[in-house]
């Protein structure tokens, strides 16, 4: 029997689907639960090349934080319109942040949208896309809090030698630019022994490499009441065997603790990388975002980290031209720019974002003046990132291979990889095939500010359990069949997970 058959001779209807995922880690996050999900109810992911509106189902996961994300939103709806009129059969789902926000007024805005959903109840989509079929009239389901934590969902991850792992949804904090909190509600920890029990069951299957996820990662114990809870996590993840590298994405400095900086020393496996949020150099201007730290406690936290783990790489975010910076106030961020010589800084002009209290404040700065300011900031965090990579040169790394990092890399005939602190390095192939989630030694020979050359032989070659993972993975895909039953949706915890046979990212 084909896989389009059914019993008593009848064709099951294969769809497909595709994910378009806007925003944060979290989001990316949340988009592998809802594929997860997809594919659980026998939905099939739409080929890579697949044509706009191709997809049978097409899922937006939307962001409320970036800069014109609602325009951007019903720029593709619109455009998606008259696919649909074409295609009676396909649908269109919102979910994310911007739904969360928005509700109904998606469905008024682009009335041919089939489902409307939201942060907390993801779980709900394969169950809404049917109901908007069989009653053909769009489904809005917003939840107000969280129905099920969404590490218990099916997922389809994109990496098979890399995964995050959500540690906490939600954020107490207030800051007045960002409306994360509202969408998203209060920290809702999980519990230690359910994340690890995920991290046991991903490095089974072959993962070598997790990212503990957070909206305020570091905070973590205070929905358990154990405010050393996120120290102890980490120390609990270096005991985990077969786990090489273990990150963190975002802290925040106020829980920044000096528990959490001796278990990132003390733990083989956490990796050197810290990325912390700034924001601004300016203490008025910290206030006013309602970010609970100071200039000095900032500078600190990097000092005792440098202290600690010297070869650290420390990243961060900054917001440029938020109400009421003076020239004097943005001074303060190029100060402790200079200080901490960040590796790398994400920079953003502010804009308003609405429900949000920033964007009702007096002193809106002039988009010309936030824009000099910008460039300012740039130039100098250039400089800096150049001048600490240039320190690289003649180093030898460990490089967990990568996939899809070097653009160039087919034109160059090099491949990239992961440098424990989380630095892009592009190597020269060697001669025996590697494969992503490999590691390879190299030595640096040349520093670009966003990235590493290392233009000499491989010294060695490391095949791991992650390598073997990406390839059964790959054969894995290339040998499905063009498409699977259309199942009834299941909703709930995850399968187990297979056994591995013995040597197989708001701030």
């Amino acid at each position: 029997m084909s896989g389009n058959d059914v019993a008593g001779g009848a064709v099951a209807e294969v769809k497909t689907y595709e994910v378009r995922t806007y925003g944060c880690q979290m989001n990316v996050h949340d988009s592998e639960r809802l594929s997860g999900l997809l594919e659980g109810a026998g939905y099939v992911r739409a080929p890579e090349g697949t044509g706009e509106g191709e997809a049978d189902v097409v899922v937006f996961n939307t962001c409320a934080v970036r800069e014109n994300a609602d325009n951007r939103l019903y720029g593709n709806l619109g455009r998606l319109a008259p696919v649909k009129a074409r295609r009676p059969g396909m649908q269109i789902a919102v979910g994310g942040c911007l739904a969360q926000k928005d509700r109904d007024t998606i469905v008024k805005k682009a009335p041919w949208v089939d489902v409307v959903f939201g942060t907390h109840n993801i779980g709900k989509l394969p169950v809404l896309l049917e109901r908007a079929r069989v009653q053909e009239e769009a489904q809005v389901e917003i939840a107000d809090s969280l129905e099920a934590f969404p590490s218990t969902l099916p997922t389809r991850r994109e990496s098979a030698y890399a995964a995050w792992v959500s540690i906490s949804v939600g954020c107490n904090n207030t800051c007045t630019f960002c409306i994360v909190p509202a969408l998203r509600g209060k920290e809702k920890d999980r519990r230690p022994g359910d994340i690890l029990a995920e991290v046991e069951a991903l490095v089974a299957e072959g993962v070598s490499e997790i990212t503990l996820l957070g909206q305020n990662v570091n905070a973590y114990g205070s929905d358990i009441g154990d405010r050393e809870a996120f120290s102890k996590l980490l120390r609990a993840c270096g005991s985990i065997e077969g786990l090489e590298r273990v990150r963190f994405t975002s802290p925040h400095p106020r829980d920044f603790t000096d528990d959490v900086i001796a278990a990132m020393a003390e733990t083989p496996n956490v990796m050197p990388q810290l990325h912390m949020p700034l924001q601004s150099g300016s203490d008025t201007v910290l206030k006013a975002m309602r970010r609970s730290y100071r200039q000095e406690r900032y500078l600190g936290i990097i000092e005792k980290v440098r202290a600690a783990i010297p070869h650290a790489a420390i990243t961060t975010d900054i917001i440029v031209g938020f109400p009421g910076e003076t020239e004097e106030d943005f001074e303060q961020t190029m100060h402790v720019v200079r200080e901490a010589r960040f590796s790398q800084a994400f920079t953003f002009q502010y804009s308003k974002r609405p429900g949000t209290p920033a964007a009702e404040m007096d002193g809106q700065i002039p988009k010309e003046v936030v824009q000099a300011r910008y460039e300012r900031l740039v130039a100098l965090q250039e400089e800096i990132s150049w001048e600490e990579n240039k320190k690289q040169v003649g180093r030898t790394l460990e490089l967990m291979v990568a996939e899809g990092e070097g653009r160039k890399d087919d034109a160059t005939q090099r491949l990239s990889g992961r440098a424990p602190d989380n630095r892009l390095v592009h190597f020269s192939k060697p001669d025996q095939p590697v494969r992503p989630g490999d590691v390879v030694t190299v030595e640096v020979t040349y520093a670009a500010p966003h990235h590493l050359l290392a233009e000499g032989p491989v010294l060695d070659v490391r095949r791991t359990r992650a390598g073997d993972a990406w390839e059964k993975r790959n054969a894995a895909e290339a040998a499905k069949p063009a498409g699977v039953m259309l199942g009834l949706p299941k909703i709930g915890a995850p399968e187990p997970l297979p056994a591995v046979t013995p040597g197989c990212g708001c701030d």
